[in-house]
């Protein structure tokens, strides 16, 4: 250190993980698997819904394993690189089991309003083709689900108890089309 100080060299000390929220939190690896469905295409990190068809079901997207009690946090961020579509769902907290359904739904705009389905409260802007746009949700099961948009709180509602699962990757919300194509990166759980 003080050779490298001498040296006028800089020593990096290695930034903090992303999560928000208050921890600690423990790293989480829960499996996934893909759906495919209608003119939905996937291709690493890639989701594209190939079609401007208006109804069906047209999803490119990750599913990741049912959890059931405690926190759990998902981190990621997405980029439309296209989108000639409109009203397209990107990220979900999906309940599984009695009541099961779309319980959360981040859903973006053709011009880039980010919005909740359920509700259709506006959660944020600026989520235009080219920009990266980072995802934190966090379920504390039977308490609380926050949404927070590039580190910022956006959005709390109550949490039922049950089981739970994430989805992300593109999806046509019942009054949305494609096409779309979004690239996500940084994908990152915790739990507590």
């Amino acid at each position: 250190m003080l050779a490298a100080a001498a040296l006028g060299l800089t020593v990096l000390t290695p930034v903090a993980d992303a999560q928000v929220g208050t921890g600690p939190w423990t790293a989480d690896s829960p499996g996934y698997s893909e759906q495919e469905r209608g003119c939905g295409r996937i291709s690493g990190l890639t989701f594209q819904l190939t079609c401007s068809t208006g109804s069906g079901d047209q999803r490119a997207e990750r599913r990741y394993t049912t959890y059931t009690g405690g926190t759990h946090q998902f981190e990621g961020s997405f980029k439309i690189t296209s989108m000639t579509g409109s009203r397209i769902s990107l990220k979900q907290t999906f309940r599984d089991g009695g009541g099961a359904g779309p319980y959360f739904m981040l859903a973006v705009e053709k011009g880039g309003r980010m919005y909740a389905v359920e509700g259709g409260a506006t959660l944020g802007s600026g989520a235009t083709v080219g920009t990266s746009v980072r995802v934190n949700t966090i379920n504390q099961v039977g308490s609380s689900h926050k949404v927070y948009l590039n580190g910022s709180l956006k959005q709390t509602i109550s949490s039922p108890g049950g089981s739970y699962y994430d989805k992300f990757g593109s999806y046509r919300t019942a009054s949305g089309a494609g096409p779309v194509t979004v690239q996500w990166s940084g994908i990152k759980f915790w739990r507590k």
